[in-house]
């Protein structure tokens, strides 16, 4: 079996290392500064017990990889990248490898299932960095990251066993899940406040606008009659530990800004409970604040952490969305 993993950043650079350590043979699609980094002097993964650079094969695009039947497919891009990644991979031939959704969101498993049949989801608890080009910082211990995983939309299969048995030799916690997509719904709810954090720090989370695009949420959910779960959740194995030398971050969506990338993943976390509010007459004006304060973020460079609270609420408030 070898792991292919599309997209090389926080999670998919530091699963990638983390199983090339533990002797598997992985395969990365990355570009720009990551892949010149990654050929050039290797992936420095830094944890809270270790600080290792690791190589491992590198590519720049799918067409560079001459793909096996027993590869595994990880996509590990964000919700905004994932339909090209799909169109390639089909291009090159990929057929009946199974694809590994290791992203936040519900939308990576529609979109894959439109084009392969042995698609899988996994719910992603992973504190990591990804910043620097060159380097990636897990944040979790005594396990790096735990992930519970499952064929799309349900069932467990031999690939999945193997999988997580793999990812339990490399430092993680694999998890079989005959039914992933509560918990993937679970974590969504989590995610709905990465742009809050992005926008005005940890704070965010916490403030009245994360805790009312929540409620709105739970609320959109229950009306569509979708299950929800947090048994994802596994404290015991895995808890946020701070790296020496290293200041975390923050959300993936904070990190997308700091990079540069011209993007953000908002309109597939808090757009999912937009478009679902919409599809079931729920009524969803904070997220739809949050949606549009994603692309505020981008379009104006505004500089993650320098807004605050307050003032977002005042913002929500003149929106005439209250």
């Amino acid at each position: 079996m070898r792991f292919v993993f599309y997209g090389v950043g926080a999670i998919g650079g530091g699963l990638a290392a983390s199983l090339a350590q533990s002797g598997r043979e992985v395969v990365g699609i990355a570009r720009g500064a990551q892949l010149e980094a990654i050929r050039s002097t290797g992936l420095r993964l830094r944890t809270p017990d270790s600080d290792e650079v690791v190589r491992f094969a590198c590519v720049a695009s799918p067409e560079e990889i001459e793909f096996r039947s027993n590869d595994v497919i990880f996509l590990t891009m964000k919700t905004q990248d994932t339909k090209a990644a799909l169109e390639a991979l089909q291009i090159c031939g990929v057929r009946g490898q199974p694809v590994i959704c290791m992203q936040n969101g519900i939308e990576n498993e529609r979109l894959a299932l439109r084009l392969f049949e042995n698609v899988y989801g996994a719910v992603v608890m992973m504190p990591a960095d990804y910043v620097r080009p060159g380097e990636v910082v897990i944040n979790g211990a005594p396990k790096r990251g735990v992930f519970n995983i499952g064929r799309y939309p349900s069932g467990v299969d031999q690939v999945v066993t193997d999988v997580c048995r793999a990812l339990d030799g490399a430092g993680f916690a694999g998890v079989p899940d005959d039914d992933v997509m509560p918990g993937k719904y679970g974590k969504l709810l989590m995610n709905l406040t990465n742009v809050l954090d992005a926008a005005c720090g940890r704070e965010g989370r916490q403030s009245a606008l994360g805790k009312a695009a929540r409620t709105e949420a739970e609320a959109v959910l229950a009306a569509a009659g979708i299950a929800v779960s947090d048994d994802y959740r596994q404290d015991e194995l895995m808890r946020i530990v701070e790296v020496e030398g290293v200041k975390r971050t923050g959300s993936s969506s904070a990190q997308s800004l700091l990079r540069g990338t011209g993007s953000i993943e908002t309109d597939y976390l808090n757009g999912e409970i937009v478009l679902l509010g919409r599809l079931n007459g729920v009524p969803v004006p904070v997220n739809r604040f949050l949606c549009d304060l994603g692309r505020r973020l981008v379009v104006e460079g505004i500089e993650p952490g320098s807004l605050s609270p307050d003032e977002l609420e005042a913002d929500f408030a003149r929106s005439g969305r209250a």
